[in-house]
Parts: C-alpha cells; sequence; structure tokens
C-alpha cells in the first residue's frame, strides 16, 4: 500500500553525528523521536523525546537478530512483548491492552478474529531498508476502536521499526565482515549442545498426545506399550477437574489393543481401592465398514453352528468413553431396523403364548356350544309333551290351581331409546305450571312398562267361568 500525502508522514534520518543514532522527522524537519543504540554484548536501544529529552521507551535482546525481544516503556512502565511468529514470511507481533497487533513485511494489522484484519501502519520501504523510508499512522482507523493510550501504542509500532532495522544491518554486517561488526567464525560459535534423550513410557505417551491439542483423548497407535497407554489414561482419570476420558483406536489394527488398555485402567483403579468412591461408567461406541452397492437380504437361516462367528466382521473403529458420571446420551440405543436376537425369542415365545390362549378359548366356546345345544334339546322335547296334550282334547289350564292366573305369553322386546320416551318440556314451557311435569312421574329415562294384553285377561277370565260351571 503507497503512503498518503495527506496523512501525518515521519522520515528515518540517520543523524550526522552520531552513526548510531537515528531520528524520525516529519516534512517541515522537526524531530519527534530519536533512537540511539547502546554499546555492548547484548543488543539495546533507548528512545528518548528529542525536546526534553526523557527516556520513552526500551528494547532489549541478547543479540539483534533474536526472535524474541522485550520493550519496555516508561512513566507508566509497561512491558511488551515482540515475537517473531513467522514460519516463512516476515511476520512479528505484539499485544497492547486488549489489542493484538501484527506486523506483516510493510504494514500493521490490528488481529480481530474471525473478523478481518485492520491496517493501522504502512511504511514506503520493506523492514529491510527501513533506515531510509517514511512511516504513517493511520488515526482514522484506531478511532474505530476503544485504545485507552494511544500515544504508547505509537511509540510501540515505530520502536519495533526500529528494531527490525537494526536486525537487517546485523545480517548484512554478519555477511559482509564490516569493521565494528566482526564475522562470525566457527571458532567463535558456542558448542553445539547434546541431543536430548527421546523420551520413554508415559513421557512419550503424553509428548504424543500434546500434537493432538485434545485434552481428554488418548489416541492409541502403534507405537507405545499398553502399561504406558494405561499409566498415561490413568494419570488423567486422577485430577478432579477431568470427568471423563476418551480412549479411541488410531487404524483397525489398534482396536484389540484399545480394549486391553481399558482392562488396564480399570485394573489400576480397583488396585488404588478408588472403587467405591464411584462407579466408572463405559461406554463404547464402534464403526463397521458399510457394504457397497444395494442392500441384500437374506432370508435363508446361517448354516452351521459357528456361522455367527464365521460371518462376525470387526469394526474399523473403536471409541471407549471412561467417564466418572452417567452419561444417557452415549448408552445404546434399540434398532428397531436390525433387533437383537434375544428380543426376537422374546418375540416368538409372547406368539406361542398367544396361540396357546386362542386355542384354550376356541375349546371353551366349543364346550359352551355343546351345552346350549343340550338345553335347547331339553326345552324342545317339553315343548313336545305340551302339544300331545291339547291333541288330546285336554287344556292346559284344567290343571291349573283354582286362584291362579292364566300364564301370560312372553313379553315383546323392545329397544330403549331413552331420548323418545322420556317427557321433554319445550323451552317455551318452562315457565306455565300447566305443562309442569305431574307429581310421582320420574324423568329417569327408561321406557315405561307394556301395558296388559287383551289376549291374557280373556283367557284368564274364560278359566274362572269354566271352573264356577263345573262346580
Amino acid at each position: 500500500m503507497s503512503l498518503d500525502k495527506n496523512l501525518f508522514t515521519l522520515q528515518f534520518t540517520s543523524n550526522p553525528d552520531d552513526p548510531n543514532v537515528i531520528d524520525l522527522v516529519d516534512p517541515s524537519g522537526v524531530v519527534h523521536y530519536r533512537k540511539n543504540r547502546a554499546q555492548g554484548s547484548t543488543y539495546e536501544i533507548n528512545v528518548y523525546d528529542p525536546i526534553s529529552g526523557s527516556l520513552l521507551i526500551t528494547g532489549s535482546s541478547p543479540n539483534a537478530t533474536s526472535r524474541h525481544k522485550t520493550l519496555e516503556l516508561f512513566n507508566p512502565s509497561i512491558v511488551v512483548e515482540l515475537k517473531d511468529v513467522g514460519k516463512v514470511s516476515f511476520r512479528w507481533s505484539f499485544k497492547w491492552e486488549d489489542h493484538e497487533f501484527e506486523w506483516k513485511n510493510k504494514e500493521c494489522y490490528m488481529i480481530r478474529k474471525p473478523d478481518p484484519p485492520v491496517l493501522v501502519a504502512v511504511t514506503s520501504e520493506p523492514p529491510s531498508r527501513i533506515k531510509n523510508g517514511s512511516v504513517q499512522i493511520l488515526d482514522y482507523n484506531l478511532n474505530r476502536f476503544d485504545i485507552a493510550d494511544r500515544k504508547g501504542l505509537e511509540i510501540v509500532l515505530l520502536t519495533a521499526l526500529f528494531t527490525f532495522s537494526d536486525l537487517n544491518e546485523s545480517y548484512h554486517a554478519a555477511s559482509e565482515g564490516r569493521p565494528g561488526q566482526p564475522r562470525r567464525t566457527s571458532s567463535g560459535a558456542p558448542p553445539v549442545p547434546p541431543r536430548p534423550e527421546p523420551r520413554v513410557g508415559i513421557e512419550r505417551i503424553a509428548e504424543m498426545q500434546a500434537y493432538k491439542g485434545e485434552v481428554n483423548e488418548v489416541v492409541v497407535e502403534d507405537e507405545g506399550e499398553i502399561e504406558d497407554y494405561a499409566g498415561y489414561g490413568w494419570n488423567l482419570l486422577k485430577d478432579e477437574a477431568m470427568l471423563f476420558i476418551s480412549l479411541r483406536s488410531a487404524t483397525v489394527e489398534n482396536v484389540p489393543k484399545v480394549l486391553r488398555v481399558v482392562e488396564e485402567i480399570k485394573r489400576l483403579r480397583h488396585k488404588a481401592g478408588l472403587d467405591d468412591e464411584g462407579e466408572l461408567h463405559q461406554y463404547v461406541v464402534y464403526e463397521q465398514t458399510k457394504s457397497k452397492g444395494p442392500k441384500v437380504i437374506k432370508l435363508d437361516d446361517p448354516k452351521g453352528k459357528n456361522a455367527d462367528i464365521e460371518n462376525y466382521t470387526p469394526p474399523t473403529s473403536l471409541t471407549v468413553h471412561l467417564s466418572k458420571i452417567d452419561m444417557p446420551e452415549l448408552k445404546p440405543r434399540a434398532n428397531s431396523q436390525s433387533p437383537d436376537k434375544s428380543i426376537m425369542k422374546e418375540w416368538e415365545r409372547k406368539a406361542k403364548e398367544r396361540e396357546r390362549e386362542g386355542g384354550k378359548e376356541k375349546s371353551k366356546d366349543k364346550e359352551k356350544g355343546k351345552e346350549k345345544g343340550k338345553e335347547k334339546e331339553k326345552e324342545g322335547e317339553k315343548g313336545k309333551g305340551k302339544e300331545k296334550a291339547t291333541k288330546k282334547g285336554g287344556r292346559v289350564e284344567d290343571d291349573i290351581p283354582p286362584g291362579t292366573s292364566y300364564p301370560n305369553p312372553p313379553a315383546i322386546p323392545q329397544h330403549s331409546r331413552p331420548t323418545s320416551n322420556m317427557w321433554v318440556q319445550n323451552p317455551s314451557q318452562y315457565n306455565q305450571p300447566l305443562y309442569q311435569q305431574p307429581p310421582g312421574a320420574l324423568n329417569t329415562g327408561e321406557p315405561p312398562q307394556p301395558p296388559p294384553q287383551l289376549g291374557s285377561v280373556v283367557s284368564n277370565l274364560i278359566g274362572r267361568l269354566d271352573w264356577l260351571a263345573r262346580r
């Protein structure tokens, strides 16, 4: 990004009296900041106010090429860490108040994740040639954010540029062997420290899991012994803040190893005497390879006694959760599409019981039908006897003793219609005494009893007259 001529600009200028001094001047020639590099075995710079001569900030590190520099402001005292975070490209970052800033080549940005960064400063030359370049602080972007000490932020931004200039100069001085900056030789280099021994056991497992980035997850791989994985997992469970851990297989070959690690962890817990403190819940989640192509439903029964064992395929990945608390969301759920064999057996048993109960009910119905048939036969025989008596000329009434009535014929069955036989008033008749319900009438909703039939009365009367005539 090129500089804006309408913005305030500061120019880096070397002091003619002292080569270790660099001034920052405006276009009118007024010096605003002065930087002085101190002589010594360590790297140290001081930035002053040229008018009052007061020390504003210092920057220090073991040497100019260090990837970490410490900046300390005065009045008030604030320490800022300037770090090289770029592995390939030029990137230096620091934090000011609650914000993070980062120098990238010729520009400095305020990092606002996940929002895009905001440009706050820009230079005319890259850091390698900043000694003869210019810099602009974009105040219109800084005004958008809540920054209490903007002057201190400006001093830190400019001091970082001073350190970048000295860093580039040190690299060039070492390669060219200029006086005052002696060439580095192999004899003067410090001896290379011995290579540390590789970690083994639980420390090696912890180092492997640290690269994964998951605190409570243990990935079981080919490298490492079962006891080491179990010891690492047991150390995690002993932490009171750790409620559960997850052991996951890295490949298909590590699935049995995960199960052995889980058993070893439970053995260590039992050995420590923690079984009484609470139950250790275990939840297993596994995946199997899905066959490609259309689904084939086999209706034939498996052949052989060990058909289920022969057709079994181990899971491709296995995850075991060991939890100190109950986790209902990880409990296995019944699959309606492929029910378990025990469920199928239960269904078959209940179906057979229903068939047996149905057979018993059918046999009972047959016995009841036979009994009803016998009763009907008996009633038919009685009816035939009565018919024979009437055919001989005798009357059935002759055998009836005096004072008894002729037997009434059976009443005709009537369907109960509660609404049709109920005496219901019209709403307009509620307040008229003429239409009030007669006393003694019960509005029960039941049909009235049928009146006595004329045939029964006449037959009763004829029977009495015959009896009197005989006397």
